[in-house]
């Protein structure tokens, strides 16, 4: 049900018009409430504290045809910038897609949408994904200051064989075009598919991958998670009717209208980056609360469809940050970058913000 929801939502936002209003319940005045508040022991820590800039983004694939792979690079060079030294993105890892593939009876529709097939990057490097995996972190373990061509291009393969295409994709970015062929573990079929990826409409291939080759990076970081996922087809059609009359409220309107004007203005040299300003502004989160997952949350169907899809959003969230939690506890004193669709940054932002050992960074000072 949670698969079908969030697609009829992408779906329904450009058509929504004015109706409902929405909010959540307020708290009772005599609930319990916790005595303990990680978000004000913040240290400080020993060394350079953990700092984490998120950036919410419309997903490119999604914009109108106006939009042209170019308009990245104003974006990619104010990010780069910041100099983070890690980039986490929106994309289930390749683990993760192993083991959803173990579950087809719940995860089937998500593997397809989601999940790139290794299998050909398999068959070259003889890895399965959990090898490939483990042979890439003793590769980077090792990694020399100054790799050979050879080396690149073997990473980049045992990357794809373990289902990290963005990361194959950086090795491919930081190789001198003339040694972007063939070898290596690299055959004919897995140049051809990194050359296409290189040129998808989609914020990892466009900003997170150019981004970590033009800074030195040797990978990303795939934090998405959809293991909240489920496939209730029995209920499909109620619950998307029910959730389609939730979204149609004010804030969805205020949302379309909003992304009528940028979009509309997206062939001006820094239309990109104007999206990306009225989408980290303050105040966007909230908006985008309103509009979809406050009108979940009181839904009123004998179901409770949207406090259920409410629970998934919530758990999809909280899992992704423990996933950039995990990346940051590797090396700490990390400056990373999450790039994530704009509905999940204030739910990104007020979960990294209860950890000890993160300081939030405000994306606008990058944007201006």
């Amino acid at each position: 049900m949670t698969h079908l929801l969030r697609g009829l939502y992408l779906l329904a936002l450009p058509v929504l018009s004015m109706a409902l209003g929405s909010g959540a319940p307020a708290a009772k005045d005599d609930a319990f409430r916790p005595s303990f508040h990680p978000e004000t022991l913040k240290g400080p820590p020993p060394g350079a504290p953990n700092d984490v800039l998120v950036l919410g983004t419309a997903h490119l694939s999604g914009l109108p045809e106006s939009f042209k792979p170019e308009m990245a690079v104003p974006v990619v060079a104010r990010l780069a910038a910041w100099r983070p030294t890690a980039i986490a993105t929106e994309d289930l890892s390749g683990l993760q897609c192993d083991s959803l593939r173990r579950y087809p009876m719940r995860y089937a529709a998500t593997v397809k949408d989601y999940c790139a097939d290794p299998t050909a990057a398999g068959l070259a490097t003889g890895l399965d994904v959990p090898a490939a995996n483990a042979e890439a972190e003793r590769l980077l373990a090792a990694w020399p200051a100054t790799p050979a061509a050879a080396e690149r291009r073997h990473l980049a393969a045992i990357f794809l064989a373990a289902g990290e295409r963005a990361s194959a994709l950086v090795q491919w970015l930081r190789l001198p075009e003339g040694e972007r062929h063939a070898g290596d573990g690299l055959n004919d079929a897995l140049v051809a598919a990194l050359e296409k990826l290189k040129s998808r409409r989609n914020e990892t291939t466009l900003i997170a991958a150019p981004l970590a080759a033009k800074l030195g990076l040797e990978r990303v970081w795939s934090v998405d998670d959809h293991t909240a996922d489920s496939d209730d087809g029995a209920e499909q059609e109620a619950a998307g009717a029910a959730m389609m009359r939730a979204w149609d409220n004010p804030a969805s309107a205020q949302r379309t209208a909003q992304d009528a004007q940028l979009h509309a203005g997206l062939s001006a040299p820094d239309g990109l980056l104007a999206i990306l300003r009225a989408y980290n502004a303050p105040g966007a989160a909230q908006l985008v609360y309103r509009s979809d997952f406050g009108a979940a949350f009181v839904e009123p169907s004998p179901q409770a469809f949207g406090r259920r899809y409410l629970a998934y959003w919530e758990t999809r969230n909280l899992r992704m940050v423990a996933n950039i939690r995990d990346v940051l506890g590797r090396k700490p004193g990390t400056r990373m970058l999450a790039i994530v669709g704009a509905s999940h940054k204030g739910y990104y932002e007020a979960y990294l913000d209860q950890m000890h050992d993160v300081r939030l960074v405000d994306a606008m000072t990058v944007l201006k």
